[in-house]
């Protein structure tokens, strides 16, 4: 899946909160349909890194997910997220990411294919970390990147994720509510759910239950007031039908 843009619920870890840990998380969670995980873990030595991303692409491998390394070593892959600091200008990666906060930030930008914005709402992750941008801000700052934009930051339940799509964000980035959740797989399930229905194109409420195709752009042949189509035609045979009635 490298070289799409991340979208639906992408999991970033942190084994030092993971419950059970980190590959169990990450299995649960894709098992509940993540597509997308991020590798932090940035205080582990290059080689056990390393080490842990094989194992975390083997459990992506059957369902074509992808990991996302952060930092500018791929670890073996050829996908990163980068730090808003930098380097600059990215890594000519397959896929690249940079976390941003502010239009400043975003409109540094050059290559990059998609952006994390955050926090919109407080994290138990970053306490004191912001301030939340929430929904409103969330929304301005997409409007304004140039990239796809996942949001980051706080997202814990179904209805913030709806609330995120609704914002315009292409995915939603989550840590601790599947890092510390008792079970990954249903909390992934939840959240994934949550952001299927509402990216889901919606039927108008009159269209809702019906199968019939609307005609749109066609012009009704309605007969006029006071007359019929047997008197318009001044035959009381049927007439050849127009253009307009072919088409209905």
């Amino acid at each position: 899946m490298t070289g799409a843009v991340p979208s639906g619920i992408v999991l970033l870890t942190d084994r030092l909160v993971a419950r059970g840990g980190l590959e169990r998380v990450v299995a649960g969670a894709v098992a509940g349909g993540v597509r997308w995980v991020v590798l932090r873990e940035k205080d582990l030595p290059r080689a056990e890194r390393a080490a842990l991303a094989v194992d975390l692409r083997a459990i992506l491998a059957d369902i074509d997910g992808t990991l996302i390394v952060a930092g500018p070593d791929p670890l073996g892959g050829d996908a990163v997220h980068l730090p808003a600091a930098g380097p600059y200008p990215p890594p000519p990666h397959q896929l690249v990411g940079r976390s941003c906060h502010n239009q400043d930030e975003l409109h540094r930008l050059t290559t990059e294919h998609y952006a994390t914005v955050s926090p919109i709402w407080p994290t138990k992750s970053k306490p004191g970390y912001g301030p939340p941008l929430e929904t409103d801000g969330l929304r301005k700052l997409i409007e304004a990147s140039p990239v796809p934009v996942l949001a980051l930051g706080g997202v814990e339940t179904p209805e913030q994720v709806t609330a995120c799509v609704e914002a315009g964000a292409s995915g939603v980035a989550v840590l601790g509510a599947l890092m510390r959740a008792q079970n990954p797989e249903e909390t992934a399930h939840l959240l994934s759910s949550a952001f299927q229905e509402a990216v889901t194109p919606k039927l108008p409420e009159s269209w809702q239950g019906r199968t019939e195709v609307p005609r749109s752009g066609l012009r009704p042949t309605v007969p006029t007031q006071g007359s019929s189509l047997t008197a318009r035609s001044g035959h009381g045979r049927p007439q050849p039908q127009t253009a307009t009635e072919e088409a209905t």
